[in-house]
C-alpha cells in the first residue's frame, strides 16, 4: 500500500540505505518521497541518480519530511538533534530513532519538544530483506506504531517490545549477527580441519546453519526438540555437543550478549 507521506533518513549509511531500497521495494514509497542525508552529499550519488532526493542539509530534510528516522552514531546524536530541533513540530512530526542506548525521552529532552519517538533496532542482515527489528515507544500512537511496523516489515520480520528492553534487543539482534556469524566461521574452520577446502566448509556450514534457523522458524521448534531428533545414543553428535559444552560453548555466548547489553547500554551521552 502506497503512501503520500514523506520521510526523511538522518544519516543515510548501511542501515538507512537498506531502509530506504526496502521501502521503495515493497512499493510503500516511491524514491522522490525519500529524502537521504549525509555529510558527504556525494557519497549518495548513486541514489541520486536512481531519484531520491539527497542532501547535506538534516534541517532541510526534515522541514520536507512527516517521519524522520535519526540513523546516526550515539555520539553524533545530540549535535544532529541540536540541528534540527528548530525544525521539528509536534504535530506534524514521528521521529524514529535507530540509535543504539537512546531512549525516547532522550531524544525529546534534547530536542525540548513532546513530539512522537520511537525505537527500532534493526541489524545487518536488513541489507538483505531479513533483518530482525525491534521496535518500542513511550508515547506514540498506535496508528504511528502501525506505521513504524509496516515500514520495517519491508526489510524482515519486526516485533514490538517493551521500551526497558530495547538495550538488550541491540545485543540480541543487532550484535547477534556477529555471534552467530562467528560460530559459522568457527564450524567452517572445523570442517576445513577434518578435510574439506575451506570454500566448500564455509558453504556447508553457512547452509547448514540456516537449515537449523528455518527449522525453528517455520516448525515453530525449539532448539532442544531439534536436537533430540539428531542425537542417538553413544553418537557422534551427543559427543560432539557435550564436548562443546565441556569448554563452555553455551556459557561463553550468554556471557557474550549479557558484555554486549551492558556496553549499548552506556554509548550514548546524555549530557553532551
Amino acid at each position: 500500500m502506497s503512501t503520500q507521506q514523506h520521510i526523511a533518513i538522518l544519516g543515510s549509511g548501511n542501515i538507512g540505505l537498506s531502509l530506504a531500497k526496502g521501502l521503495v521495494k515493497a512499493g510503500i514509497y516511491q524514491p522522490e518521497q525519500i529524502t537521504l542525508t549525509r555529510r558527504n552529499e556525494k557519497a549518495l550519488s548513486l541514489m541520486a541518480d536512481k531519484g531520491y532526493n539527497v542532501t547535506s542539509d538534516n534541517s532541510k530534510a526534515v522541514n520536507d519530511a512527516d517521519i524522520i528516522v535519526l540513523a546516526v552514531l550515539p555520539q553524533q546524536l545530540n549535535k544532529l538533534l541540536h540541528e534540527i530541533k528548530s525544525s521539528v513540530w509536534e504535530q506534524k512530526h514521528l521521529l524514529i530513532s535507530v540509535v543504539s542506548g537512546v531512549s525516547c525521552n532522550d531524544v525529546r529532552r534534547q530536542l525540548g519538544l513532546e513530539v512522537q519517538v520511537t525505537r527500532a533496532m534493526p541489524n545487518t542482515a536488513i541489507a538483505i530483506g531479513q533483518s530482525m527489528t525491534c521496535i518500542a515507544t513511550d508515547n506514540a500512537s498506535v496508528e504511528n506504531m502501525s506505521i513504524v511496523k509496516s515500514l520495517f516489515d519491508t526489510v524482515g520480520v519486526t516485533i514490538q517490545i517493551n521500551e526497558e528492553l530495547m538495550t538488550s534487543a541491540t545485543a540480541l539482534c543487532a550484535c547477534g549477527i556477529a555471534f552467530f556469524l562467528r560460530s559459522i566461521r568457527a564450524a567452517s574452520q572445523g570442517g576445513t580441519e577434518i578435510g574439506f577446502h575451506a570454500h566448500d566448509a564455509l558453504k556447508m556450514a553457512a547452509q547448514t546453519a540456516k537449515g537449523a534457523a528455518d527449522l525453528l522458524l517455520q516448525l515453530s521448534s525449539h532448539p532442544e526438540q531439534e536436537i533430540d531428533k539428531v542425537t542417538s545414543p553413544k553418537g557422534c553428535t551427543i559427543a560432539g555437543l557435550n564436548e562443546m559444552e565441556h569448554n563452555g560453548f553455551s556459557s561463553a555466548m550468554i556471557k557474550g550478549i549479557k558484555t554486549s547489553a551492558e556496553k549499548a547500554a552506556v554509548l550514548y551521552d546524555k549530557e553532551n
